[in-house]
Formats: C-alpha cells, sequence, structure tokens
C-alpha cells in the first residue's frame, strides 16, 4: 500500500519585542525611507534575554499539539531548520523535544539557510513515505538578531527573529497526498552568503579561544541569483508538474525582501495578491520566512501552492503542495 504525506496543521510564533526602522537609524547610518524603498521593511521582531531559538521553536511545536490534538509522547521526528542555533550541539531540535515532553520522539536540525523550511518539508516527506514514522514536526525557527553585526546596515536592516512550522502525518489516500513535486538544488558557493565561521587555530596556546563571525551577504548577488536562477526552477518545476502559473492558488516566496517577491511575480506574470507576503512586518527571517507565511494563509487553502526558496549554500528549493 503506498504511504504519501498530508499537512494537517500549522503554526507560526515571533518575539514580543517589535524593532522599527527608526531604532535602527538611530544606531547606525540609514532611515526609514531608505529601508523601506530598498525592502519594503517597516518593522522587524528580536528575540530577548533568555529568548533563544529553541524558544520560538517550542512556542511553534506546542501551536501544532493543540491544533493536531496530539499528546507530545505521540510525536515521532521534530526536525528543526535553522542557521542561529542555540548551539552547535546540542541540536535545538533536541531542545525542542525536551521543552514539549515528546519523549518517544528522535529529533535533529538541518541547515539549508533560508532554504531550509523546503529542505525539512522534503525530508520529512521521505520519512512519512517510509511507512514508519506517523507524526512528524518540521519546525524553521532563527534569531537572526544574534548574529548580526550592527555596524553592516546592508544586512542588519534586513533580519528579523521568528519561527514557523508544519505536522505531517501519513495518509493512503492520494486525493490527500500534501506533496506534490519538488526540486532542491545548491550550487557550491562560500562567499556570497556565510555566517558563524569558526576559525581553525594557528598555535597552540592558552590563549585559544573559539570565535565565530557575523552574518554576510553580498546583497547585489543575491538579489540577481533570487530573480534570475529562482524563477527559472520555480517554472520547470511547474512544468514537470503540468501546471501553468496560473493553476496556483498562491506563490509562497522566502520572505527576504519585498522588492525580491515583485520581481519574481513580475517574472511568473502573475499578481501579488497571489503572493502572501509577511516580510513588512517580519523582517527576513530567514528560513523561518516561508513556514510562517504558509502558516498565515493555511485555513485558506483550497488550491495547489508553490513554495520556493533560496539561501547561502547557494541552496535553492521549490516544493508543490495542496492542503
Amino acid at each position: 500500500m503506498t504511504v504519501y504525506t498530508k499537512i494537517t496543521a500549522a503554526g507560526q510564533y515571533v518575539p514580543a519585542r517589535v524593532v522599527t526602522n527608526d531604532e535602527l537609524a538611530a544606531i547606525m547610518t540609514t532611515n526609514d525611507e531608505w529601508i523601506q524603498a530598498h525592502t519594503g521593511i517597516v518593522t522587524r521582531h528580536f528575540a530577548m534575554d533568555q529568548e533563544n531559538t529553541s524558544s520560538l521553536a517550542t512556542e511553534v511545536a506546542q501551536q501544532l499539539l493543540t491544533k493536531s490534538g496530539l499528546a507530545a509522547r505521540e510525536i515521532d521526528l521534530i526536525i528543526v531548520t535553522t542557521i542561529t542555533p542555540d548551539a552547535l550541539t546540542p541540536a535545538t531540535a533536541c531542545l525542542v523535544q525536551a521543552n514539549i515532553g515528546a519523549d518517544q520522539a528522535f529529533a535533529f536540525d538541518m541547515s539549508a539557510a533560508c532554504a531550509g523550511f523546503t529542505f525539512g518539508l522534503s525530508t520529512a516527506d521521505k520519512f512519512i513515505r517510509s511507512g514508519q514514522y506517523q507524526n512528524v514536526m518540521v519546525i524553521s525557527a532563527e534569531v537572526n538578531s544574534k548574529m548580526m553585526d550592527f555596524k553592516d546596515r546592508t544586512a542588519a536592516v534586513f533580519f528579523g527573529d521568528g519561527a514557523g512550522g508544519v505536522l505531517l502525518q501519513p495518509t493512503t489516500d492520494p486525493a490527500e497526498n500534501s506533496i506534490l513535486a519538488e526540486k532542491l538544488q545548491t550550487q557550491g558557493n562560500a562567499t556570497v552568503i556565510h555566517s558563524g565561521r569558526v576559525r581553525p587555530i594557528t598555535t597552540i596556546s592558552a590563549d585559544n579561544y573559539p570565535q565565530t563571525d557575523a552574518f554576510y551577504q553580498a546583497g547585489r548577488e543575491v538579489f540577481k541569483f533570487a530573480t534570475t536562477v529562482v524563477p527559472q526552477q520555480m517554472k520547470t518545476l511547474l512544468q514537470t508538474a503540468q501546471l501553468a502559473p496560473t493553476d496556483l492558488q498562491y506563490v509562497i516566496c522566502h520572505q527576504a525582501n519585498l522588492r525580491i517577491i515583485e520581481q519574481i511575480a513580475d517574472n511568473l506574470a502573475l499578481p501579488m495578491t497571489k503572493f502572501p507576503h509577511n516580510v513588512q512586518k517580519f523582517g527576513n527571517t530567514s528560513s523561518a520566512g516561508v513556514a510562517m507565511a504558509l502558516a498565515g494563509v493555511f485555513d485558506q487553502l483550497t488550491g495547489p501552492v508553490l513554495l520556493t526558496a533560496f539561501g547561502g549554500g547557494l541552496a535553492y528549493g521549490s516544493i508543490l503542495i495542496k492542503k
């Protein structure tokens, strides 16, 4: 008997602390007019004090349990996609597991930068289709604020913190299958986007201590990649699925920059009404952006939806889904 995957619940969460463009302009050379003109971003949310990536992901996990009516011990697998984990080890997903009491699950993190949710969704789909796993959470969570160089206005004004995720369950009814088609790709490139590089030691010394670098992106190169290579992947996937862009109810893009989303909409010849977006309120929340935008319209879904994201790696992925 063939096993398929259905998405049965979705959730999202942002920290309480709202940061305006004017607040950032007070600590770096920029202003609200420039930020809105170039990015469309008005506000973003920052995790503060004791709130970290696992905290945000836990809030989403609790929402998924509530919406599904499942007990935590019924969860088989938790995947957290993030480039801003609480620590290199243990995995942030393991912290979420402990926080919700999912003692029958196993958990691990994935790092595919801003494309993380599409990569995580694809991975979870394979676990479900194996027939061995019944209840799988995919949660994308980021605390980008802790990795920013707030002297670098080319990056710091873009990013915010947040989390979003879905619950996946098996079905044997092909009509209930939620994952219709996918295309994941990477281009090995360590320079266009990078964050948290850990330097090797140069001498054996008692003064050695681990150091990492702040987030960096080459904005022009990212914009060009996102508005040329990524739309071509989207079109190829639609052709494979024998769908036209106009057949889609929604296109949910990585919430990197409103101008990028507008360019992709123009490339696909679709109106912006088909592109749910939250970047104005939440900024670029890395891998969480697509998950959060999906959660925002999940209850309204009636037709096929194309999820597309891109980020460091360079990693980019498109998944065609339905509810």
